[in-house]
């Protein structure tokens, strides 16, 4: 597909980057020389330099003949303004990133009058995933697929699981209604098969419906209660909107923010979350407050060495789940190498959310990757297909499918009854079929073949 992307700053980058590698035809513009040229070297992409919410530039860019554009700049109404353009000399989708809140409140009442796709909140996203991490005390990643009726979920196994130092054929709690289908040891990924043996410290991923996954993770001994007494460090726009769904949940939540006009702001919209005005990185201000005794921390702080430097100081007085947030990418190869619970990448969650929304649209056009993950640090694909009428699988056992090495199909969806398939299951037409591979760009079902 061709899509221009207005704003090359670290959305735009983010987006371009998570785009190109499945492929697409990628157009960046703005009217940063440097940030620019930068971008489309680095990824070997069209470059344009201009204001992109003028007609002139985005003609230049060629949005006429464009599939999607995508407003990635720094302030919501250029990037509502740009989709109003865009839409007007032609753009068939447009996307916009739109941050405020009272805009994200209100923009469903008016996105089709605009012509909009879609709309994006960075912040918002990252709230949700990280309302999501909380559910399960233990969980280190969660991802969704069949609109949430399976998740695959990746806990680290403790040294008194039931399950540590067994093959995977012996442990009777997985058959049929719980599949280990990844497992992440120091810097190996396997794709295990029955005997595969589990052992303490291993981080494996989770095939199972929401309530399937609970039992299990409480028979094998990993925490999985809901953080209810949370604490937000820094007051910005992610804490607004976790603290919101938080609160929903029955959660107690405690903002502390360093600003006192941003803390009065923080007060009126969240009357039943308690605002503290001072320094989060004053660790005796944490201890009064109580950190010891949170289940749950979110360092959200505007910088990611603040967030790094207060997270490793909360593991060692607290045994509360903690989240980091990290906006700098390059940071990762050090964090790797040290015990973080949870690191999220607003910006990166914001690239990986319009790529799923991009391949929907593709899938109603005839390709069939409906939902796509990147995992244990882009190791493992976990893709979901849709399975048509007339593709040579369909109606095929699992048995007799040449699968190709490193790859499992480790669910089906059958018009919402979920199958965790033996060899002796039949893959039917209009399945979706989740598969867990290593091999890399897999466009259709078939694929999965040798």
């Amino acid at each position: 597909m061709k899509i221009v992307i207005i704003g090359c700053g670290k959305v735009g980058t983010s987006i371009a980057t998570e785009l190109n590698a499945e492929g697409h035809n990628i157009v960046v513009v703005d009217t940063n020389h440097n940030a620019v040229r930068n971008l489309s070297d680095s990824l070997d992409v069209m470059g344009v330099e201009g204001n992109g919410a003028t007609y002139e530039i985005l003609m230049e860019a060629g949005v006429d003949t464009a599939d999607i554009v995508i407003a990635a700049a720094a302030k919501d109404e250029i990037n509502i303004y740009t989709c109003l353009m865009a839409k007007a000399a032609g753009a068939e989708h447009t996307i916009a990133r739109v941050r405020n809140p009272e805009y994200t409140n209100d923009l469903f009442r008016v996105k089709d009058q605009l012509g909009l796709s879609m709309a994006i909140n960075p912040e918002l996203t990252a709230a949700n995933e990280i309302s999501r991490l909380l559910r399960f005390s233990s969980a280190l990643e969660i991802d969704a697929f069949s609109k949430g009726a399976v998740e695959l979920i990746k806990v680290s196994i403790p040294e008194n699981s039931v399950i540590s130092d067994k093959k995977l054929m012996d442990i009777d709690i997985l058959k049929g209604k719980v599949r280990i289908c990844s497992v992440e040891r120091k810097d190996d990924v396997y794709i295990p098969n029955g005997d595969f043996v589990i052992r303490t410290g291993d981080k494996v991923s989770v095939v199972a419906k929401p309530e399937i996954a609970t039992k299990f993770f409480k028979r094998i001994n990993v925490a999985i209660g809901r953080s209810k007494d949370v604490m937000l460090l820094g007051g910005g726009k992610v804490s607004y909107y976790l603290a919101k769904t938080l609160l929903r949940s029955g959660a107690s939540v405690k903002i502390i923010e360093r600003n006192s006009e941003r803390c009065q702001q923080l007060a009126e919209a969240l009357p039943d979350a308690v605002i503290i005005q001072g320094d989060c990185m004053d660790q005796q201000l944490l201890l009064s407050e109580g950190i010891e005794h949170a289940n749950g921390v979110a360092a959200l702080m505007d910088y990611d060495e603040e967030n790094i430097l207060i997270s490793l100081y909360i593991k060692t007085v607290s045994k509360a789940k903690v989240i980091t947030k990290i906006n700098n990418t390059s940071f990762d190869a050090i964090l790797n190498n040290m015990s973080f619970d949870c690191i999220i990448h607003p910006k990166n969650l914001t690239g990986e959310y319009i790529a799923r929304y991009i391949r929907a649209i593709q899938d109603s056009q005839g390709s069939n990757v409906e939902t796509l993950y990147r995992l244990n640090d882009d190791k493992v694909e976990a893709l979901e297909f849709r399975v048509r009428n007339g593709s040579k699988i369909a109606g095929s056992q699992i048995k007799d499918l040449r699968l190709k090495d490193n790859l499992q199909i480790i669910c089906i969806n059958r018009r919402g009854k979920i199958i965790l398939p033996q060899g002796s299951d039949y893959i039917l037409s209009d399945d979706m079929v989740i598969v867990l591979t290593k091999h890399k760009g897999l466009a259709k079902l078939e694929d999965i073949l040798k």
